[in-house]
């Protein structure tokens, strides 16, 4: 009989997956990354608690694309500045993506709040143009000149806060409690330029970043980097305490409830 590609899998396959998967070779992108300084009272709002706000209102949109072979890859993110348990890091509201593969394992492992969006980063001479789109809003947009080489960082550790979760079966709540996911990512950079410019953020429903305003760019820059990442549970979190919050991973809540028309299936 020939293979039933939906039947199991061998040990000896899941195995080959995983040492495939852990032997990746660098993937270098080419990001633009803007930070600036927002308004403490809306920082504060959109985190679920644990996190609490860092001593900075800092807002970041990290906008890259990579030139996988055969596969470009559009990534970004919109993330606050937090702090849980004395660990600072960043909480990411949003983060488009133009591939589905991409989407995946970050929401399903990590629970990162991916999307399917379009990722823009340009650059003609010195003049760079970076944006993150969805429904044909470019709900973030960079823009700038490049001024100059920066010095290289050293290699670094940061640090992203996710929750994990599923939303329950009979549309109230979760099925079990969410978690608190911390996930680091080793970042390595070989080339960086600071760039002047300005932020820009135009009006959503889908991707309210509008009401995160810039009231100080404090840096704008484009650079290549390649970065790995790990995951950890940190705790279990209080289901009532996160539940007003998780609209913020869908455009519509109520498509949690959605499901095949009656008879469909």
């Amino acid at each position: 009989m020939a293979r039933v590609r939906y039947g199991a899998r061998t040990e000896a396959e899941i195995q080959a997956a995983r040492t495939a998967s852990s032997k990746l070779p660098d993937i270098w992108s080419t990001g633009v990354v803007a930070v600036w300084e927002s308004d403490p009272d809306a920082v504060a709002a959109v985190l679920p608690p644990p996190l609490k706000p860092a001593e900075r209102p800092l807002v970041r949109a990290n906008i890259s694309k990579v030139d996988l072979p055969g596969y470009p890859l559009g990534a970004g993110s919109v993330a606050v500045a937090a702090v849980h348990d004395g660990q600072e890091g960043w909480y990411p509201l949003v983060m488009p993506m133009t591939h589905e593969r991409a989407l995946i394992g970050g929401r399903e492992v990590f629970g990162e709040p991916k999307k399917l969006g379009e990722v823009l980063v340009e650059r003609d001479g010195l003049v760079v143009k970076a944006s993150l789109a969805r429904h044909g809003i470019a709900f973030v947009e960079v823009r700038g000149a490049v001024e100059g080489a920066l010095p290289l960082p050293e290699p670094t550790q940061k640090t992203d806060f996710y929750f994990k979760f599923l939303p329950a079966v009979d549309g109230e709540g979760f099925d079990a409690d969410p978690v608190l996911v911390h996930c680091v990512r080793n970042e390595k950079v070989r080339k960086l330029e600071k760039i002047t410019g300005d932020v820009v953020l135009r009006e959503s429903m889908y991707d309210p970043v509008a009401d995160l305003p810039v009231r100080r760019v404090v840096e704008i820059s484009i650079g290549e980097k390649t970065t790995d990442q790990k995951g950890k549970v940190a705790e279990r979190v209080s289901a009532q305490a996160l539940l007003p919050y998780i609209h913020q991973r869908y455009d519509d809540p109520q498509q949690i409830l959605d499901g095949p028309p009656e008879g469909s299936v």
